[in-house]
């Protein structure tokens, strides 16, 4: 296949590529302060849908909501972050989240059932806002530093995982902590992933270790032993993402050239 951005190469680093929920468009997003638009078609060249610029604001991270009418997309630098209505075309600045106090807002997670949006501040503090009115709903906080999260498929609890090697998870509804486990052998976490059948619970940590841990045993125990320790990477795990039908891991590392293993 050509590569999805023929028509518009970025000119810093990607920091986001994504496939829309539904059409058949992929958006590319990064440092250039560009977000682009490719239709994409069999081995033909994809066309560029279009790209918007956002002046002085170098992309951390875009997303899709889950309707795929809007893209969120998170600053390098920023307190702020911007929302992209594509059905509209405008673009609205989101300047500052009532309660909300950070100096950076970089990474977020979106619910799937597109409810929520999860800020992932610094020392620790996990935000939870309407993704509706964008507003702040409850904070919540894990001991240390969060360095991922994830919403399981039903959008009920959210697994943390902190740089500490610690998982929090959390009641989405009444934002109370169910419980807490150590990531075996972790130095410090990088990723974490729920399988979409949330049968398995992937976390990838600075070793370059990935373990594969199932559900039921992440929720009763404070140290569950995991499935499978996937040592592939030498390099620190950056990325962990399951295939839609809980088949395929996808591990990876951006430390390192053609660091992607699938498992």
């Amino acid at each position: 296949c050509l590569p999805a951005n023929q028509e518009r190469f970025a000119n810093g680093k990607l920091v986001t590529v994504q496939f829309h929920p539904s059409a058949q468009v992929v958006m590319t997003a990064g440092h250039d302060r560009s977000v682009s638009l490719f239709q994409v078609k069999n081995f033909s060249l994809n066309p560029k849908i279009q790209s918007i610029y956002l002046e002085s604001f170098p992309i951390y991270k875009a997303h899709f909501s889950v309707d795929g009418e809007q893209v969120i997309a998170t600053g390098t630098h920023h307190s702020m972050f911007f929302v992209y209505d594509m059905m509209a075309g405008s673009i609205i600045p989101i300047p500052k989240v009532r309660g909300v106090e950070e100096k950076f807002l970089r990474n977020f997670e979106l619910s799937p059932d597109g409810s929520f949006m999860l800020l992932i501040g610094t020392s620790g503090y996990l935000h939870l806002l309407s993704m509706k009115t964008k507003e702040l709903i409850s904070t919540m906080k894990v001991n240390g530093r969060c360095t991922a999260s994830a919403f399981t498929p039903d959008s009920s609890k959210i697994y943390s995982y902190s740089k500490e090697g610690e998982v929090f998870i959390w009641d989405v509804r009444s934002r109370k902590c169910l419980h807490k486990f150590e990531d075996e052998g972790s130095l410090e976490g990088k990723c974490i992933a729920v399988s979409k059948n949330n049968q398995y619970v992937a976390c990838g940590s600075s070793s370059g270790v990935v373990n594969l841990y199932t559900t039921d045993v992440c929720l009763k125990e404070n140290r569950p032993k995991p499935v499978k320790a996937i040592m592939n990477l030498v390099t620190s795990a950056t990325c962990v993402t399951f295939n839609p039908t809980t088949e395929i891991l996808a591990v990876a590392s951006c430390d390192t050239d053609e660091a992607v293993k699938l498992v």
